[in-house]
Order: C-alpha cells, then structure tokens, then sequence
C-alpha cells in the first residue's frame, strides 16, 4: 500500500507494473513474471510518469527499480504474447518512444535510483538498470544486449549509458556479438556496482537503499547530476540516433527473419548488405 500525507500525490501502477511509496523508498516493479518481465508501451510509459512525478515529491528519497519473479527484464516486445498483441503495444515508434522516455526519466530523476537485477536482463531492461545510479545484481543475474540476434541494434540510450560505464571496446562486444555477460564478469567489467549471492541479495539491497534514504538529499542529487554531465554527454544524441536506426532496422528483411527465427527456435539467415 502507498503511504499517503495529507494532500500528497498518490502514485498508482498498472496490472503490469507495480508502484509503491513506504518510508521514503518509491518501489517501481516490473510484473510480467511468465515473460520475465518483458516490456510494453503502457509499463514504459508508466514508469516515466511514475519517476516525472517522483522528481518534484519530496517524500521519496530512493527509488528501488525491480522485476517480479526469476527475471529483472528480457526487453520490449519478444514475448509470444507481444507478437501476438501488437495492437496493444502501440506501433514501434510508441514503443522507441516510450522506452527513451523511462530511461530518460531515470537518468534526470533527482533522487537516487538502485536497480536490483536479481536475475537476467536483457534488450532495454539492460538501458533500465545502466540508467540507474547504483546496479545491484544477484549472482543469479547475467545481461545481454540480444538485439543483433533479430537483426536490430541496441535502444534505449544503451550506446551511450553502456560506452560510459565499460567503455567502448567492451560495449562494441557487447552490442555486436550479444554475448551473454554472467554477473561476476559484469562487475569486474564495471557494468554493475556490487554482485550478492542470490540467498543474501535482497537484504543488501535493503542495506544500500537505508544508506542512501539517509543520505544528504542535496548532496547527493548535486552529485549524480555532476556524474551524469561528465560522463552521459551524448545520451541525448543516442537515444535519437538509436531510435532512427532501430525504425530503419525495424522495416527490414533482416529484422523479419530474425524474428520468425526467435520463434521458430533456429538460427537466422541474414542477407541484407
């Protein structure tokens, strides 16, 4: 239940996307368990409403970024369910849109934003947690950027948030040949903050988010916002960049047999030059 003061904005989730605000902590959790998480328009533009309003409440002093289940987040719009709902997840360009808008909406977030990644993320769940300021991950946890498995290229501001964390010839590797990246190898390449067994995870997620909710407000958004101005200076051309591109990518032979491949359990034959 959302704790409430008198006059206060409430926060409100959807079916997909759970919202939460108790004792300074606003719990953001993506709901989508069967799919490990798999995102839709609604659940990005929920979020980005969500962190909008979040921005100016001074009520919440941490925001703890999750998924439900086994899974943080396999990505947009690959689940079975989404091919066959398209209608419901808005055209691609919706889509682009809403997903640039949720990782936006992390990245210029006053307040602190700890992504829990207790299990895999993937496709722009990996955008979500690079976005935020402090990434926590089970030893459980692995991330993948699968877009060049379906013949498209990373969105959602990844070119940039993963460039600025690991560097670039860590995140051509990543990008291009959507490797799978175990959570140990995740910290030693510095794309996470901590990595936790799975037993102990969730209490020392719960340790960084007290240490945070404590901290000096002031001095802590001063600090992520000096952070993120030396090191996200071409997150905004990313995320236009990404998005022209993945429209581009999206209306290709390449793209359709990539996905009738994903679905059929096979390999890809990619031919466009």
């Amino acid at each position: 239940m959302t704790t409430l003061d008198s006059g206060a904005p409430t926060y409100t989730g959807i079916d997909a996307l759970s919202v939460d605000l108790t004792d300074g902590v606003l719990s953001v959790t993506m709901n989508r368990p069967d799919s490990l998480n798999s995102l839709t328009q609604p659940m990005l533009a929920t979020i980005a409403d969500t962190l909008n309003q979040a921005a100016s409440d001074s009520r919440v002093k941490v925001v703890r970024l999750a998924g439900a289940g086994r899974g943080f987040c396999s990505g947009a719009g690959i689940s079975e369910e989404d091919h066959a709902n398209p209608g419901a997840n808005g055209t691609p360009a919706d889509v682009l849109d809403a997903a640039n808008r949720a990782v936006r909406s992390i990245v210029n977030l006053p307040q602190p934003v700890v992504a829990a990644v207790h299990g895999p993320a993937a496709g722009v769940g990996v955008s979500l947690a690079l976005a935020s300021d402090v990434v926590l991950a089970s030893q459980k946890a692995f991330f993948m950027l699968a877009f060049t498995k379906i013949g498209l290229m990373p969105d959602g501001g990844a070119s940039a948030l993963i460039a600025a964390a690991i560097g670039r010839i860590r995140a051509t590797r990543m990008a291009l040949l959507a490797e799978r990246i175990p959570a140990d190898q995740a910290y030693d390449w510095g794309l996470v903050t901590a990595v936790y067994p799975a037993d102990v995870f969730d209490s020392e997620v719960d340790k960084v988010i007290a240490t945070l909710k404590s901290g000096p407000a002031v001095a802590l958004r001063k600090t992520k916002n000096a952070i993120n101005a030396a090191t996200l200076t071409e997150f905004e051309g990313a995320l236009e960049r990404e998005k022209q591109g993945q429209l581009s990518l999206l209306d290709s032979h390449d793209f359709r047999e990539g996905t009738k491949a994903f679905q059929q359990r096979r390999p890809a034959n990619f031919t466009d030059f």
